[in-house]
Parts: C-alpha cells; structure tokens; sequence
C-alpha cells in the first residue's frame, strides 16, 4: 500500500447490518505480514464509530478515543467491527467499537463526539525549534553517514513505499533524553472530509511513537533484541487541520520500566497549532537468547 488512495480505500468499510462493518487488510501489513498494523485498526475502527453519528445536525466529530490492543490481527483474513451506541446527548456521544477476528475481540475502542463549541483557548508550544519539513532529507535521500548509523531492518521499514510520507528529524541521533520528531503527511491530497482526515491522522500515530521509548537505548522495534507491540493508544483531537498537509509529531518518552514503555506525541500543523495529543504504552520485552541456541 504506497498511495493515499489505497488508504482511504482500506477505511472505507462496508456496511453487514446496523453497527457491524468489515474491514480489509492490504496486501502487505506491518511490519512482514505477520499482523496487522494497529494504525490500521484504529483508523478502521474510529470510521465505524463515525458511521453511527453520521447525520446528526449540528454535526458531531470524534474529541478523543481510548484503545486497547488485545490480540495480534490475522493479516489474511477482514477485521469486523461491531459498534455498540453507548450514549447520544445534546452535546456528546460515546461509542464503542470492538475488532473481531476467528471470533475473538482483538482490539477495543471507546470514541467521544462532541458537537462544536467556543470556549478558552490555550496550547503548550514546542520547547525547541525543529526545521521545517524541507529541511530535513526524505527517506529516499538520507546521507550515508546517516544509513550507515541504522540497522539494515530500519532502513527497510522507513524506506517502504507507504501512503504517509515520513522526515524524521535527526535519524540516526543517539540522544540522552527519549525526545524524537517526525515530520509526516499523506502522500497526495485527499478530499475535504473532516473525519476522513481524523482517521488518516489516527492510522499515522501508531507508526512511529513507541520507537521513541527504545532509541535512546540504542535499540530498536524493528531490531532482533526485543519483542514489542502496542499495548493501549489514546488520542485526543483539538483542532481542525488536514492530514495531507506537513504536521509535526513531537515525541517522548518518560518512562520505560517492566518490559512496557510509555510515549507520548504532540501534533502540530505548519502554522504551529496543536491539533492532537497522543499517548501509548507498549510492550518491549528484552529477546533472551535460549540456551539451546546459544550451545
């Protein structure tokens, strides 16, 4: 899956019955087809919710989702999405939406809707300055100095065709603090659908945020030393913005502990607003070679 086209033809989901929507998979998922993309499953699962709010006026969009991720997703065969209507009030709703596979929940999500308001505003801005996109070389021009710091699965995966085109900035930088910024945006334009770019935006996060608890040990969730996966994901959505354009995802991670580490994001459009934050523990679990192995 290389074009945005794909992606957005990947979250239309088609419609069973009331409530129950099936899923596809691409014909390669994250990261050799062994399980599904969590991105994938929440953008899915945040379309599903979104179809059961379609239609009200004033219209509702999604402020904030909590996920956990239960199973590792079979890659071969459709994800369904069944999405219970928890609450409908005047100013918000709440959904649920559970992710089924070989008739097991693999995925829960809860989605708030809220209709839109004025009220205070404020934001934290970025402490640091980070160069503009521009800036900073694509994945198909890193310098060899650079290549030559990453490990050859990491180069794989960053250089993959995809539909969300991604600058990190500093790759290849061992720093002291579990600090990272990613530059990322759909890779052709998309139509001005407000939801659609939610759930773009939501596919998006899941890429990059837990690698961020793990480099600054000089490692990897792509590497050979540790087993990793997504464990839960919250978003929160503050502002509009559009995902086809360039956003700045600030990470960080402050703690790593037990096998888990924890990160978190701040998303910024070009002009410096902050339209989401992000929050993800996950797993990453020390490889202990066996002993047989090792004979």
């Amino acid at each position: 899956m290389s074009t945005t086209a794909e992606l957005i033809d990947l979250l239309d989901l088609e419609t069973l019955e009331v409530n129950l929507f099936r899923g596809n998979n691409p014909p390669m998922s994250w990261p050799f087809r062994t399980r599904v993309f969590g991105g994938q499953v929440l953008a899915q699962a945040l379309v599903a919710t979104q179809r059961t709010v379609e239609g009200t006026a004033p219209a509702m969009a999604a402020h904030s989702m909590h996920a956990y991720f239960l199973l590792g997703g079979d890659p071969n065969i459709p994800i369904i999405y069944e999405v219970e209507r928890v609450r409908d009030g005047r100013s918000f709703a709440t959904r649920r939406a559970v992710a089924i596979q070989h008739g097991r929940p693999i995925f829960i999500m809860s989605v708030s809707f809220h209709r839109e308001e004025q009220g205070l505003e404020h934001q934290l801005d970025l402490d640091a300055p980070v160069p503009p996109p521009e800036q900073v070389p694509s994945l198909s021009n890193l310098p060899e100095d650079i290549v030559a710091t990453l490990p050859a699965g990491v180069i794989e995966y960053w250089r993959r065709p995809r539909p969300i085109e991604l600058r990190p900035v500093g790759l290849g930088e061992r720093g002291v603090v579990a600090r990272r910024a990613v530059w990322f945006r759909a890779v052709d334009a998309m139509p001005d659908d407000p939801g659609l770019h939610q759930a773009v935006l939501a596919y998006a996060t899941d890429m990059t945020l837990l690698e961020t608890a793990t480099a600054v040990h000089g490692q990897s969730v792509l590497g050979q030393t540790l087993q990793s996966a997504s464990l839960d994901h919250a978003l929160w959505l503050h502002r509009p913005f559009r995902a086809d354009d360039w956003l700045l995802y600030a990470q960080d991670s402050p703690s790593a502990s037990g096998a888990r580490g924890f990160a978190r994001g701040l998303i910024y459009d070009r002009a410096g607003r902050l339209v989401a934050s992000v929050a993800q523990e996950g797993l990453i679990r020390p490889i202990v070679p066996s002993a047989s192995a090792s004979a």
